[in-house]
């Protein structure tokens, strides 16, 4: 279980992390979420013992990271595929690691085979793809078989074989009772995978809920309706007290609704003499939602363009 509490970091006058307080636990996939400049990095940094915190704490099973012996059988983690020394091999690069946590020759075979680099173990490092780099770290944080793991956007650079594989190893990873942390800016890959949710802006909480308690949050239900009469009903629902999308429909057309569910809509149509040809309610999206939810915490904002 990780467990971050009050944790703050401060780089001169700039809070990049800002007394944030969730917790994760196992069994599940947390997804970790936010903006840019949100502060993840520097969290997962601080988790893992790699930055020091300016004040509060996160621990790992209890204790401080840095307080674990040879630390990857504590947790494993991939942070940047890309930091990894080019001139080794794949298997050469493992075994270093291996040595230095005390773990078994044997761990190197066996984790390079899960995650599919087997048939290029002696191949150096530096002519990967980042997809094989990837799956480098992936087995690196398998290495001592931790009980807690931690990625940082994972599936760059995957091939939709490699998004796929990627999405079941962490949902087995759960369910053989580990503590999985996922972040990723691909709202699809925490649709997929991801039980729980952390979101964070500008270094401070937002949400630690369900991911399906997240989404129904912050995202409006929308209704599409399908009609050759669609100014007319048009009127008749923004006269109930709807939203309607176009705001000025002529003819045949389909309407997103908001403001009033779809038997209410389909009750006004009948009254009114409006045919519908469709009439469907739109789940709750994650993406609607963080954007949403998060819009006041967005460090760096595009123009709007004409």
């Amino acid at each position: 279980m990780i467990e971050v509490s009050e944790l703050t970091k401060q780089y001169g006058r700039k809070k990049a992390v800002d007394h944030l307080s969730f917790t994760v636990r196992p069994g599940q996939v947390t997804g970790f979420l936010g903006p840019n400049g949100a502060g993840k990095s520097t969290t997962l940094r601080m988790i893992l013992g790699l930055d020091a915190p300016t004040g509060g704490a996160a621990t790992v099973d209890g204790v401080p990271f840095r307080l674990h012996p040879r630390g990857l059988r504590h947790v494993g983690a991939l942070l940047d595929a890309g930091d990894v020394h080019g001139g080794r091999s794949a298997a050469a690069h493992l075994w270093a690691l291996a040595r230095s946590n005390d773990l078994p020759r044997r761990r190197v075979d066996e984790v390079l085979r899960e995650v599919g680099l087997a048939e290029v173990a002696n191949r150096r490092i530096g002519g990967f793809s980042l997809g094989m780099k990837q799956r480098l770290g992936i087995a690196t944080a398998l290495l001592g078989d931790p009980p807690v793991l931690v990625f940082d956007e994972p599936i760059n650079g995957m091939d939709p074989e490699g998004v796929l594989w990627v999405r079941r190893l962490f949902r087995r990873l759960a369910a053989e009772g580990r503590t999985v942390f996922l972040s990723s800016h691909l709202m699809s890959e925490m649709e997929n995978t991801a039980d729980q949710l952390v979101v964070i802006g500008r270094g401070r909480l937002i949400a630690a809920e369900p991911l399906q308690d997240f989404a129904a949050r912050g995202a409006r239900r929308e209704v599409v309706v399908g009609t050759p009469q669609a100014a007319e009903l048009a009127a008749v629902l923004t006269a109930a007290g709807a939203s309607v999308e176009p705001k000025n429909p002529a003819g045949a057309g389909r309407l997103t609704v908001t403001g009033l569910p779809a038997d209410r809509i389909g009750a006004l149509a009948f009254t009114n003499g409006v045919r519908l040809d469709e009439l469907t309610t739109r789940s709750a999206s994650l993406e609607t939602a963080f954007m949403e939810l998060t819009t006041d915490s967005t460090e760096y904002q595009a123009g709007q363009t004409s």
